[in-house]
């Protein structure tokens, strides 16, 4: 090794010292199990999880893993290409196609991730003579897509409408104004105001763009996420998304807009052109997930009643928790360390939650987010509310 390699290794051990010391190392939990609300540790035991993605409940449900089984057998591992050299096959068509029909769009592509997808659009379709208007909280792929591309950046602070309509005023020579926004605010649980948003692009000519990752599946009086809890699916422009939470977990992206849009995606967007294709077995089961969702609107209503349930019990034991109706319940501490203390007593406890703390959320607004699934027992969510009380006890 090295002296300049020998200097790095001491920064990087000086920073993850640091961040020990302040509370907000991210410990890595290593399960033993498939993916579900009872999981396995690394050394055999049995944890309650409340921190997927898996909201709900197929990432093991016996139908997607004996449709994974399958693709495999039909349509092989992994295509060792990207998508326009020799990575398409039939079933990739037939999930952009369902895609599209799904969300109401005239075409889909997808993408390795909803990071990927994020990461293309914007440098693909705008320039310096177009302006991006973002929600202050919205995902960090978003930010990063946007500083990819030439466009001039305006935020707005997170759902605000008046700031939103200024920025889209100081943006008024724009050629082409996109405002973008999380469907689902990751760390909050909170719903983009989106009826007024597309009020608002109307209004000045402007496009919208929504990230729906954490609402496709899960949103909605038929799971189509926010623009159909909204009413405004057909006044969005663009949708991104994921395949690796509600519907079935694993992972790959899309976005969702126009033929012409996806046309030139194709053509243009750079983790589309220079990765992988999604993995067909994962192409497969996605696509069979889509056919499932019309079949198990009960697990939506039962992922509300036990999002309810926990909310309803956390607040009668005094803990403090963001308003909202998502199965994302952020339950605040305040401090870094006081978050994580509590999470690690929970772990200690059985059951699995993850502390978030800055530069994931705002100084001072750390918490433990709590993710609540279909698969999800009232039992379950009884177990998890007393080990937050215990670990409350426990940690003074």
């Amino acid at each position: 090794m090295g002296a300049a390699s020998g200097r790095l290794d001491a920064d990087c051990q000086q920073r993850l010292a640091a961040m020990a010391a302040d509370g907000v190392l991210k410990p890595q939990r290593l399960l033993s199990t498939p993916q579900g609300v009872h999981v396995r540790d690394g050394d055999g035991r049995d944890v309650l999880n409340l921190c997927a993605n898996n909201y709900l409940g197929l990432a093991d449900d016996p139908a997607v893993v004996a449709a994974a089984h399958e693709a495999l057998d039909r349509w092989g591992y992994g295509l060792a290409s990207v998508r326009f050299i020799c990575g398409t096959q039939q079933v990739h068509a037939e999930l952009e196609a369902a895609l599209a029909a799904f969300l109401g769009t005239g075409d889909a592509v997808l993408f390795g991730s909803c990071f990927d997808a994020n990461g293309g659009v914007f440098e693909a379709l705008l320039d310096e003579r177009d302006a991006v208007v973002s929600d202050a909280l919205n995902h960090a792929s978003i930010i990063d897509g946007i500083r990819l591309c030439k466009a001039r950046r305006l935020r707005y602070a997170n759902r605000d409408l008046a700031e939103l309509e200024a920025a889209l005023v100081a943006a008024g020579d724009a050629r082409h104004r996109l405002v973008v926004t999380d469907g689902v605010f990751s760390m909050d649980g909170s719903l983009a105001p989106l009826r007024e948003i597309c009020a608002l692009a109307r209004r000045y000519d402007a496009l919208v763009m929504v990230d729906d990752s954490h609402g496709v599946g899960v949103v909605g009086p038929t799971g189509r996420g926010t623009p159909e809890l909204a009413g405004v699916a057909e006044q969005v422009d663009i949708l991104t998304g994921t395949l690796g939470k509600a519907l079935g977990g694993a992972s790959g992206g899309y976005v969702a807009a126009s033929g012409s849009v996806a046309a030139l995606l194709r053509q243009r967007a750079r983790p589309y052109l220079f990765s992988n294709s999604v993995p067909p077995p994962v192409a497969a089961t996605s696509l069979a997930v889509l056919g499932m969702l019309e079949g198990r609107a009960a697990l939506r209503a039962d992922l509300a009643a036990r999002a309810r349930q926990f909310r309803t019990a956390m607040t009668a034991a005094g803990f403090d928790l963001l308003p909202g109706d998502h199965p994302i319940v952020p339950v605040m501490f305040g401090d870094a360390a006081l978050a994580g203390a509590v999470a690690a007593a929970l772990w200690e406890r059985g059951v699995y939650a993850v502390a978030f703390s800055y530069p994931v959320v705002p100084v001072g607004q750390a918490r433990i987010r709590v993710q609540l699934s279909a698969a999800h027992s009232e039992d379950d969510v009884a177990t998890a509310v007393g080990a937050f009380v215990q670990a409350r006890a426990a940690v003074g």
